[in-house]
This record gives structure tokens, C-alpha cells and sequence, in this order.
């Protein structure tokens, strides 16, 4: 078992100093949004990307990839009508996927609701299509790269495009690239009518990336979600990838959520 953890929650913390902190409580993984590195990767030297790959590899802990891909910088959107605005998009996903494998990431977590929810007057087949224009330049790239894009259903309260594993899994089977994976995330799995462990069955051999955390937008263990049945679900796939926390309430103070969160997942290592 894997645990991997993100960076967004250590607000004003540099790389270092968050490696240092996580190790020793059995976090062998740090997935990073890039927009905490800088608002725009083009921005990002390849000195620094050096000094981030170097300082993971200096602490023992891997770079699981990237997310919250398109929240920065501002004005990008894959469902645009725009075609200016989804080639910028399509281009951005590029760098983002040079950037990923450059600091030594395996993935690319693709959520970024916003920037992919059906506008007024559009369709649903319109934007899956966009969403296929903005995927295959990246694809490529991450063919070459060996990194994953990894699709994530969202709830509809986010987004109301891809909100569900069996869409997400229809739209991987028809574009049918190599790279192209399942990412799933329990607090938007709560939101299907499937229990999350028929979702993580139905999803084997579909998913490349595992999010923990709670509805209540805080960590495992915080709120009413029991991991027990997640966690004997995941054991069955076989699942082997990163169980990477993911949290968006952050009070509870970044030292304190990386601690209970892996205390408690622990009860149910394989």
C-alpha cells in the first residue's frame, strides 16, 4: 500500500520542508498542483524543475504526478467555444505533461471542473469531442513520456460532464489510447447511486489513481465515510497504485490532516 499526499494543503511551505515533514510519517509519494509551483508552468525553468525531482529523490519519496491541472492560470477551458481558447488549452495540457515528467510524475490528474462543463446551447457529444482535442496532443506526449492522464469523474454539484465511473470508463474506451486512465476520488464516488465498492469493482482494471478523503471536504476518518469496505474493495482489484490524500478543508491545520489521515488508513494496510 501506497500513501501519497498533496501539496496544496501546506500553504507557504516549500518543497523541502514538505518532503522533510511527510516521510517520516510514511508518506512515500507527493503529488503536486502546478499552480503552487507558479500560476503558469511555462514559467517553471528547468533548473527548478531539476531542484524538485532532486529534492523528492534526496528525501526518498516519489513524485506521483500532477493536479488541479487547468485551475491556473486564469482564461483556459476545454469546453470553450472558442476555438482560440481550446487550442491554448490543448497547447497548455502539452507543457503541463513535459512539466509532470520533467520533476518526475507518473500521472496527470484531469478534474478541473470548470474548465470542462457543458455551456449553454452546447451538447454533450460537442464537448466530449473537445475534450478528445485536448487530450490527444498531451497523449501523445505522455506515450513518449510514459505518464498516465488519468480522467476523474466529478459530482454533479461541480461539473455536469463526466460525473460518474461508467462514463468516465466510456469515454476512456472510446478514445482508446494507451495513456488515457481512470482516476477515482471517494468524496465524488459518495455521490453516485452505486456504493463506492461496486464502483471500485466495475472500475478494475480501469483505474490508475485513487484519491482519499471525505465528503465533509476534509480527511479519511474525519467525517461519516467508512473505509473499511473501501479499502477491502481496493485489496480485491488488486489494486497496487497510490492511495493519495486530497483535501480542500485545510483548518484543521496541514500538520494535523496528514497525521490522522495516515494513522487512520493504516488500520486497513494490506
Amino acid at each position: 500500500m501506497k500513501f501519497g499526499i498533496c501539496n496544496e494543503m501546506f500553504k507557504g511551505w516549500d518543497i523541502e520542508r514538505i518532503l522533510s515533514f511527510v516521510k517520516p510519517l510514511g508518506y512515500t509519494g507527493l503529488e503536486i498542483a502546478p499552480f503552487t509551483i507558479d500560476l503558469s508552468v511555462e514559467n517553471v525553468t528547468p533548473a527548478r524543475r531539476r531542484e524538485i525531482r532532486e529534492a523528492a529523490e534526496k528525501n526518498g519519496v516519489s513524485v506521483i504526478g500532477t493536479h488541479w491541472l487547468l485551475a491556473k492560470p486564469e482564461g483556459l477551458s476545454i469546453s470553450s467555444p472558442d476555438k482560440s481558447v481550446r487550442k491554448r488549452t490543448a497547447d497548455y495540457m502539452c507543457r503541463l505533461a513535459e512539466f509532470t515528467s520533467d520533476i518526475g510524475g507518473e500521472l496527470m490528474v484531469l478534474g478541473s471542473p470548470k474548465q470542462r462543463s457543458i455551456g449553454e446551447g452546447q451538447t454533450e457529444n460537442e464537448v466530449r469531442g473537445y475534450l478528445k482535442e485536448a487530450l490527444l496532443p498531451a497523449l501523445e506526449i505522455c506515450r513518449d513520456r510514459n505518464i498516465d492522464i488519468c480522467l476523474e469523474p466529478l459530482t454533479i454539484r461541480e461539473t455536469n460532464f463526466i460525473n460518474t465511473a461508467g462514463q468516465a470508463i466510456s469515454f476512456i474506451r472510446e478514445l482508446a489510447h494507451p495513456n488515457l486512465k481512470l482516476h477515482l476520488d471517494v468524496k465524488a464516488m459518495c455521490s453516485e447511486e452505486r456504493s463506492i465498492p461496486e464502483i471500485i469493482a466495475s472500475s478494475s482494471g480501469y483505474t490508475r489513481h485513487f484519491h482519499v478523503n471525505d465528503p465533509n471536504r476534509k480527511h479519511p476518518g474525519s467525517g461519516e465515510v467508512d473505509y473499511a469496505p473501501i479499502m477491502e474493495a481496493l485489496k480485491k482489484t488488486g489494486y497496487a497504485g497510490w492511495l493519495s490524500l486530497e483535501v480542500f478543508d485545510f483548518s484543521p491545520g496541514a500538520e494535523n490532516i496528514a497525521r490522522e489521515n495516515i494513522d487512520y488508513l493504516k488500520k486497513f494496510a494490506w
